[in-house]
């Protein structure tokens, strides 16, 4: 079967297992073994894992703007003093650490795109040593994940120039929901309805990068869209339901996307990017470029 709409995920998933269904479906569509489906998705974990390891707090990005926010997190966490919990504070700094990365160039996993690359790792490997959980469960779960990203990208858009920022890290965060919920025991319908809560909370998110960089406000929205995953996740575990069917919740997304001033889509004139703060770096940039 073809993974066109997340009720087609949830139907095929009552007669056989969730990631087998998804497995299955990729091997379909790339013309792929199951091993190599399998060899695949265990390098972009284990690219994950390195790039965590990879992180470099003296480093700055090309603005100055981003740089060593996560190391400051990580102490902040230490000191014990949090308000969110030492877990929860795990997952910003792990966030900010990877979205860091990608705008230092270091190397990331697209998940789905590179602004919003910290909210997957953010909740999957602190859980995950949380938890003592192998690297296998979470390839597990990285399958459902990408089962729900590849959903809302064929239905609405993964792209913040197609439809704001709600594509970018609003996806990243249902991806995210979806493989929590399946670690924590969800079945199918816990993991798209995770999903749908999640996309609906950050639905109408603009896409304002100053000067064009996936720098600001892009790092510290992966934070955001890492604890929206979390608490969207634990509500389906609870038992709680999106009130809109998960797929319609796409479709409307992708209508608010559809609507969405140009200017708030990834061109860096409008929201954070528009302001005299926003304006001052970006012909800053500008200059720099020129000479």
């Amino acid at each position: 079967m073809a993974i066109e709409s997340l009720q087609a995920l949830m139907d095929a998933a009552r007669e056989r297992d969730l990631v087998e269904v998804i497995i299955s479906d990729d091997c379909v569509e790339r013309g792929a073994s199951r091993e190599d489906s399998l060899a695949r998705m265990r390098a972009l974990y284990a690219a994950i894992r390195r790039s965590s390891a990879g992180y470099d707090p003296s480093l700055r990005s090309q603005s100055g703007m981003v740089g060593g926010d996560g190391a400051k997190m990580r102490a902040y966490v230490a000191r014990g003093r949090t308000i969110c919990g030492d877990y929860a504070g795990q997952v910003i700094a792990q966030a900010l650490e990877m979205g860091e990365s990608n705008a230092c160039m270091k190397c990331i996993v697209a998940a789905p795109t590179a602004g919003s690359c910290g909210v997957l790792p953010a909740v999957l490997l602190p859980y995950q040593r949380r938890e003592g959980l192998d690297d296998e469960t979470m390839v597990r779960a990285m399958y459902v994940a990408g089962a729900v990203g590849q959903v809302i990208a064929e239905k609405a858009s993964i792209a913040g120039a197609a439809g704001g920022c709600q594509a970018e890290i609003g996806t990243a965060s249902a991806m995210g929901a979806a493989a929590l919920c399946y670690l924590a025991g969800g079945d199918a319908q816990a993991v798209c309805h995770a999903a749908a809560m999640a996309l609906k909370s950050l639905m109408g998110l603009v896409c304002d990068p100053i000067a064009g960089l996936v720098e600001v406000p892009c790092v510290k929205r992966n934070a955001a869209g890492a604890m929206i995953a979390m608490t969207s996740a634990d509500m389906a575990m609870a038992g709680i339901r999106s009130a809109v069917p998960p797929d319609e919740v796409i479709l409307a997304m992708r209508e608010v996307g559809d609507k969405m001033d140009e200017s708030l889509r990834e061109t860096g004139l409008g929201g954070v990017a528009g302001t005299p703060f926003g304006q001052k770096v970006s012909k800053k940039m500008l200059r720099t470029s020129e000479q």
